[in-house]
């Protein structure tokens, strides 16, 4: 695991200077405080901070091929990497090293960008052909890890965090002011957009090409749902145990100690489960719990660290831990409005007291069907055969009955709920997934930012995933939008950030792209089986996990925010959101936030997830547009 940046300027015939690439490679120290590597040349340069994970003594990169013609920088691990190197041996190719890294190379050598076929697992690494004067970014199928990137007229910089292109004057931090909508509609901001009107994120599944007068980013891989299949339930559940089976067992290749976060959830379960089968020692197992019953999840995670003999550690999170909040959410360069970031960076500190990798349970909900907006569906479903008028009519009278206090947050999912029974599949979908609706953010924006978003859809984003499979049963058509969408732009994007920030390397083997593939073959009704979500899993996984762990509803990973907005977080709350800083920025307007903040705190709504959105947007705000270039912290 490593942080990569590079330059390559085709308008210059001298080396990029060294301490512009040093600069660069400083911010990502976080992601490789183990070594740091150089390779500069006429035109390009790259740069690696590394995690000695694979073959810690002779990993060192950038490397090169055998006549040091072709350099990488890579981030990642590749799963398969010995049988490629097998194959490539057998065609003449010859390895210095142990590294999973070398095998890119030689790919790189047999079939130019093709070589991304022949990879499995996750990785951004960026190529340079000093032969063909061609640069080659690439990212992982399924987004686990980030690659960002500049371009200039014949200069192009990359990096694994923006803020190491920041480090470049000339790159400018001015506001894509569309991105920012992006963010208050979906919590975070989507490929290929970043805040920054300068800086593009490279999506998933897509790989980059520069050469001298011509930059093309293109696709390379996605997967097809199917809605019926002539395989029995009992055939799926046999191979897919065994598929994770394989995909675990891949995952535990490693030179250094490892572990798993343990939630106490299904995904997380199933994965420590699996593990535990495969090793010779007791898995080390990381969870946190909090005082408030409601969100506290230790007990289930005990029972499952008991149940495997796991060597078990956990924390316990106190109020106090937001103190690191700004800290904390300056490792993602740009707003961030998940709040399941905080327990994520909290687990991922005590892990990396033991451990250098741990295995995560992400992707089980968007493979499976295990979020609430899929079963939500299936029940406005059941309601069509009412008459629309009368659902509508129903709609219309759960918004005006009076309900304060507690009883208005379950009047309020009471009306969403029959909104969505009485519209199409799609624009519940895209509720469900959206923070801030368009009336809402047209009630909080400044008249000057309205007139300038004038003509734009930030839904638009999200619907293009939705309607790219307009002919498939609509869970499938959620499931592909999850995992194309949510998935990698929110909850990968969250876990390697965190994790990094301590040097941990996060990996899923849920979203190993071959069992993705598999899983998008099994028809969507053993999925979501009447209100019962990851039904086949479930299935495939009852002789291995607790009964009681299977009867359990899902629990996300979550915080007490309602609460710590209106107690430990509320005076950074008024500071931040009712500042002098905020109103000169011109975006929002004060009055509209303070009447959240009232309703909020009084308990006459439950804006919390709102709240927090637009602190961490302004927290991001005050660090990276009101300092200079990226804060001190962050560089050490």
């Amino acid at each position: 695991m490593c942080g990569i940046c590079g330059i390559v300027d085709f308008g210059r015939d001298e080396p990029v200077t060294a301490s512009a690439l040093t600069t660069m490679a400083r911010t990502l120290s976080h992601r490789g405080p183990d070594e740091e590597g150089f390779y500069r040349s006429k035109h390009a340069a790259l740069a690696t901070r590394r995690l000695r994970v694979i073959d810690p003594a002779g990993g060192r990169q950038p490397l090169a091929n055998e006549d040091g013609t072709v350099w990488v920088a890579f981030n990642g691990e590749i799963y398969n990497f010995k049988e490629l190197r097998r194959t490539l041996e057998q065609r003449g190719h010859t390895f210095r090293t142990r590294s999973d890294t070398e095998v890119i190379l030689h790919a790189y050598e047999e079939r130019a960008e093709g070589c991304l076929d022949l990879l499995q697992g996750m990785f951004a690494f960026a190529l340079w052909d000093s032969r063909r004067q061609r640069l080659l970014i690439a990212r992982d199928r399924l987004g686990i890890k980030p690659l960002h990137y500049w371009i200039s007229g014949d200069r192009i910089a990359f990096a694994s965090e923006i803020k190491a292109l920041l480090q470049l004057p000339e790159v400018s931090t001015c506001v894509d002011e569309c991105a920012l909508d992006l963010y208050l509609t979906y919590g975070y901001v989507p490929s290929p957009h970043t805040i920054f009107q300068a800086i593009h994120k490279l999506p998933p599944a897509h790989y980059l090409i520069a050469e001298r007068g011509r930059v093309r980013v293109q696709p390379y891989w996605d997967f097809t749902p199917a809605d019926t299949s002539a395989r029995s339930e009992r055939e799926y559940r046999q191979e897919l145990l065994e598929r994770m089976r394989n995909s675990v067992r891949a995952h535990l290749v490693s030179d250094v100690p490892l572990g798993a976060f343990l939630s106490g959830g299904l995904d997380s379960s199933t994965i420590v489960a699996l593990m535990s089968a495969e090793m010779t020692e007791p898995v080390k197992t990381f969870s946190i719990g909090f005082q408030e019953n409601e969100y506290n999840e230790l007990p289930y995670a005990r029972a499952v660290a008991e149940r495997f003999a796991t060597d078990h550690h956990e924390l316990m999170v106190e109020p106090q831990a937001i103190g690191s909040l700004p800290t904390l959410l300056t490792h993602f360069d740009e707003p961030f409005g998940d709040s399941s970031a905080i327990p994520t960076y909290l687990v991922s500190i005590i892990a990396r007291k033991s451990v250098t990798v741990v295995l995560t349970g992400d992707g089980g909900d968007e493979l499976f069907g295990g979020y609430e907006w899929q079963r939500r569906y299936l029940m406005t479903r059941r309601l069509e055969a009412l008459p629309l008028s009368f659902r509508r009519q129903l709609s219309t009278l759960a918004s005006a009955l009076p309900s304060p206090g507690f009883y208005r947050a379950q009047q309020d999912k009471l009306r969403n709920f029959l909104v969505d029974a009485a519209s199409p599949p799609e624009e519940g979908y895209l509720r469900r997934l959206t923070l801030l609706d368009i009336d809402s953010r047209r009630s909080l924006y400044s008249p000057d930012l309205l007139s300038r978003l004038d003509g734009w859809d930030s839904r638009r984003a999200l619907q293009k995933w939705v309607r790219r499979l307009p002919m498939t049963d609509f869970r499938n058509r959620m499931l592909y939008a999850d995992t194309h969408f949510y998935c990698p732009e929110d909850c990968l994007t969250k876990v390697d950030r965190m994790s990094m920030a301590w040097s941990l390397e996060a990996r899923v083997p849920f979203l190993d792209h071959t069992l993705v593939e598999f899983v998008a073959g099994i028809p969507p009704n053993l999925k979501l089986r009447g209100l019962t979500s990851k039904y086949l899993l479930r299935e495939a996984v009852k002789d291995i996990l607790p009964s009681s762990l299977l009867q359990r509803g899902k629990r996300g990973f979550s915080i007490p925010l309602a609460a710590w907005l209106r107690g430990p977080l509320h005076d950074t709350l008024c500071d931040a959101l009712l500042g002098e800083r905020l109103r000169q920025r011109g975006w929002l307007r004060p009055d509209v936030l303070e009447r959240m903040i009232r309703q909020h705190t009084g308990g006459e709504r439950d804006h919390a997830h709102r709240l927090w959105a637009l602190l961490a947007l302004e927290l991001w705000a005050q660090e990276y547009l009101d300092r200079a270039r990226v804060p001190e912290e962050v560089l050490r």
